[in-house]
C-alpha cells in the first residue's frame, strides 16, 4: 500500500481538465482531513506523479479536451492493475458504464453528483481495498474471507468445518471474520480439510 500522510486513510489523485471543478474537488477532499490529495489537469502529470508515488485512488474524468479518458484508463489499468479507479463524467450513458466497468474500474459517478454520493463511493472504496489498515489487518481479513469462501463452496456450516479440523466453532468464526490469524497448526488443519496445501490458500489471497 502506498504511504500516506500521517492521519490520513488514503491518498487520492484527481485528473480533470476543468480547473474550477478540479479545485472544488481538491478543496473538498482536503477539508475532509482524511485524504492526501493531488490534482492534475493533464494525463502526463498524473502518470509522472504515479511513477513517483502511486495513489490509493484515482478520480478520473472521462471527457477531457486533449486526452481521451478511455485511453488514460487503459494505461492506468495496464500499468497498475490493482489501482482503484473511480470514473467521473458529465456525459454518462449505459454503454459508457458497461465499457468502463469491463476495464475493472471500482465505480462510476455522473456529474452533477452530490458530496454525499462522493463520500459514500470513497467510503466504499476504502473499505473494499482495506485502505488505512495495517498489512496485518488486511492479511487477517483477506485470509479469513478466502477460508469462508472455501467453506461456502463446500456448502459447509461453521460446525461442519469445526468437525473436519477439530477446531472450535468460535475459533473458525474469528478467523473468517478477520479477528484472528490462524496459527500454523490451525492453518494446516484447515488446509487439510479442503484438500489443499497452505500455500495454495495463501496464493489465492490478493495481498
Amino acid at each position: 500500500m502506498p504511504e500516506t500522510i500521517q492521519g490520513t486513510i488514503a491518498s487520492i489523485a484527481i485528473l480533470d481538465d476543468d480547473a474550477d471543478f478540479r479545485t472544488y474537488l481538491e478543496d473538498f477532499l482536503s477539508d475532509e482531513n482524511i485524504y492526501a490529495v493531488r490534482a492534475f489537469g493533464n494525463a502526463r502529470d498524473l502518470f509522472e506523479s504515479c511513477e513517483d508515488s502511486l495513489p490509493d485512488i484515482v478520480l478520473l474524468d472521462m471527457k477531457m479536451g486533449d486526452a481521451s479518458g478511455d485511453k488514460v484508463l487503459e494505461q492506468l489499468i495496464a500499468r497498475w492493475p490493482g489501482l482503484c479507479v473511480i470514473i467521473i463524467t458529465g456525459y454518462p450513458s449505459l454503454e459508457d458504464m458497461r465499457t468502463t466497468f469491463k476495464l475493472k474500474v471500482f465505480d462510476y459517478l455522473a456529474k452533477p453528483f452530490s458530496l454525499t454520493q462522493l463520500r459514500q463511493v470513497l467510503k466504499n472504496a476504502v473499505e473494499a481495498f482495506g485502505l488505512g489498515k495495517s498489512p496485518q489487518d488486511r492479511l487477517r481479513e483477506r485470509l479469513g474471507h478466502s477460508i469462508k469462501m472455501l467453506r461456502v463452496e463446500r456448502d459447509w456450516s461453521l460446525k461442519d468445518l469445526a468437525t473436519q479440523t477439530k477446531l472450535s466453532v468460535s475459533q473458525i468464526s474469528a478467523i473468517e471474520r478477520g479477528t484472528n490469524l490462524p496459527s500454523i497448526e490451525s492453518l494446516l488443519a484447515i488446509s487439510k480439510a479442503f484438500d489443499k496445501k497452505p500455500s495454495e490458500i495463501l496464493q489465492g489471497i490478493d495481498f
